[in-house]
């Protein structure tokens, strides 16, 4: 029996972490960065695509950018066979794993067709590809979207409403996000959609904190 066990037990020592226990099985799509591997729940490694009901602003439209990656990624790898490299493990407890189908690794592929973020934060690893997609205008680059860890991010705030103190006006356009204080050329007329991820701000200090511009007028 022991000779049978030692070359086994050898492949998984030469195979290192993540190698020697691969996750294997069908695809179910649950969003841009996350998919059922068979049972296991898989958080893709290096990338961050958009949260379903994260807008997109595009000229003249704005759309759900998080399901309109669901419904591309779902697509493209809904039941196809996946292999993957288990890294770690997230704090959901999902498996955080390099993942590829028929050879082709599916991060770099939804990265490089704008379909989702480099996670700068983890990785280093997809960043030449949103360049690429990026200088090309492809999928999410077409026009503003936050960074969805800052969508996530804001969420996760309470609901703020206007009053005295807070009065400066952050909203999303096509030109990205800008706030408005009063006396501006466009303030009276900007009206604040917290569905589009627009909100007030205290202070001015605050709103560039929070990434936003002064409109220019």
């Amino acid at each position: 029996m022991l000779r049978f066990l030692l070359p086994a037990l050898i492949w998984a020592l030469l195979a290192g972490p993540g190698q020697a226990d691969p996750i294997l099985g069908p695809i179910t799509v649950i969003d841009g960065d996350t998919i059922d591997v068979g049972a296991v729940r898989v958080r893709l490694y290096g990338i961050d695509a958009p949260e379903i009901g994260q807008p997109c602003n595009r000229p003249g439209q704005a759309i759900d950018c998080g399901r309109w990656v669901k419904q591309r990624t779902s697509a493209m790898y809904m039941g196809r066979w996946a292999n993957c490299e288990r890294l770690t493990t997230d704090r959901y407890g999902r498996s955080v794993a390099r993942c590829k189908v028929a050879g082709q690794d599916i991060a770099a592929r939804l990265v490089a067709q704008g379909m989702a973020r480099a996670y700068r934060r983890y990785s280093m690893d997809y960043v030449v590809a949103e360049t690429a997609a990026s200088d090309a205008g492809l999928g999410i680059w077409r026009g503003f979207m936050q960074a969805p860890s800052v969508y996530r991010a804001e969420r996760r705030m309470p609901a703020r409403t206007n009053s005295e103190s807070c009065t400066i006006k952050g909203n999303v356009s096509s030109l990205g996000k800008i706030y408005h204080i009063a006396g501006q050329r466009d303030y009276a007329r900007t009206r604040i959609s917290t569905q589009k991820g627009e909100r007030w701000f205290c202070t001015e200090t605050e709103a560039l904190a929070a990434g936003w511009r002064k409109a220019m007028r």
